[in-house]
């Protein structure tokens, strides 16, 4: 194969924006995306959105349709793995034994659902949520109705818990920490979650920690502490991890992720990207980000990197959720100790909250109001008054 090919390992979304930025740029050199999945590029928050909730199909999914990697003569080996990184030779060995000589790679292998250690976690009826499949059978199993205990009361946790309500099932989640979500958005903002939740039916028990989940070949139930929740079914919503043993097999530096600098470079014509890569953001220091838009831009920032354009890692993060009749916009990098500003009414499920840090607006959610999210990222790194952002009457773009 031609030396100066760009070979992309991981066939996910980002991976898709890679090929795509080059392709619309009018790049001609060979490019080829390797993937396990054996689909092509997907966007993974309709799983635990859209889909689940019956509302959204999975072929709306897709980021291009079956044709356009032939048409835009893009190398698919969507189900033939890659197996070992030679990088000093340039090759990427698959497992079907071919071997790929490249140019540029782009790692892009993602990450995978973390595990619960305690006893029974390997029980039938335990799941996680992160590929095509674990959505069609999750969904298959709310068909059947019955008790569903949710561990992890994270984005993924809650929206699963948000979609089996829907379907009718009884919810229960356990969640560690003492409110939902506390890590990213702070108590106060995690309690308003906490209480949607609980409004529509869900028991959810907060500072608990999982014992072991029980069962006889099928799950029957989670403990934690001295009680015993029934369950049909579990789910497990505690984060992620990377998938780094690719990069580091083949000597590359590793730390909660694969490191690169703010234009995504791990090595020498050797770049990752989303939720592999632990980047240096030229404003926040180094981040590794697991959310939908990060997957996008970093893959078109590589694209415009291997096209040679000076290009860096300087946008703020962003996410977003729909969880019953809440949907909200993130933007930002809060935390837990930051000050939180409310402007409009929080019981009446309308209202911005923004993020303070020594004075510095760090984030901003708009929860059910639309439209304002780019004022917002306007925002964020300026010093603002909270009286100031608290006032409806002072219109953000004149903060």
């Amino acid at each position: 194969m031609s030396s100066d090919r760009v070979v992309i390992v991981g066939a996910g979304l980002a991976a898709a924006h890679v090929a795509t930025t080059l392709r619309d740029a009018g790049d001609t050199r060979p490019v080829t995306i390797v993937g396990d999945e054996g689909r092509r590029p997907y966007e993974r928050p309709g799983l635990s959105k859209g889909v689940l909730q019956g509302e959204q199909r999975v072929a709306e999914l897709f980021v291009h349709d079956d044709a356009w990697y032939a048409e835009h003569q893009v190398d698919a080996r969507f189900g033939d793995a890659a197996v070992g990184l030679e990088l000093a030779a340039k090759q990427v060995r698959l497992a079907s034994g071919e071997v790929l000589g490249y140019g540029d790679l782009v790692l892009a292998t993602g990450a995978r659902p973390r595990l619960l250690d305690v006893p029974g976690a390997d029980l039938a009826g335990v799941h996680t949520l992160r590929r095509i499949e674990d959505c069609e059978t999750l969904k298959d199993a709310f068909g059947r109705g019955g008790r569903l205990v949710v561990v992890g009361a994270g984005w993924i946790g809650l929206e699963v818990a948000a979609a089996a309500r829907k379907a009718g099932l009884d919810v229960t989640v356990l969640e560690y920490a003492r409110a939902p979500l506390r890590a990213a958005l702070g108590e106060r903002i995690g309690r308003h979650f906490a209480r949607l939740h609980e409004r529509n039916g869900v028991d959810l028990r907060t500072g608990v920690g999982v014992a072991a989940i029980e069962g006889d070949g099928r799950v029957a139930g989670v403990r934690a502490g001295q009680e015993v929740f029934p369950a049909d079914l579990v789910v497990v919503g505690v984060g992620a991890e990377p998938n780094v043993e690719l990069a580091q097999a083949a000597g590359l530096d590793v730390d909660n992720g694969v490191l690169v600098d703010d234009q995504l470079r791990a090595a020498e014509h050797v770049y990752a990207i989303g939720d592999l890569a632990n980047a240096e953001h030229t404003a926040l220091g180094r981040l590794r980000v697991e959310h939908w838009d990060n997957a996008i831009r970093q893959g078109q920032l590589a694209g415009h990197v291997l096209l040679g354009e000076d290009a860096h890692y300087d946008w703020q993060p962003y996410f977003f959720t729909d969880q019953y009749d809440l949907g909200m916009e993130y933007v930002g990098r809060g935390s837990a100790d930051d000050e939180v500003v409310l402007r409009g009414d929080e019981e009446s499920g309308e209202f911005i909250a923004f993020w303070l840090r020594d004075g510095v607006v760090s984030a901003a959610m708009n929860v059910n109001i639309w439209d304002v999210n780019d004022q917002l990222r306007a925002l964020i790194g300026r010093r603002i008054e909270p009286g100031r952002l608290a006032d409806p009457g002072v219109d953000l773009s004149q903060l």
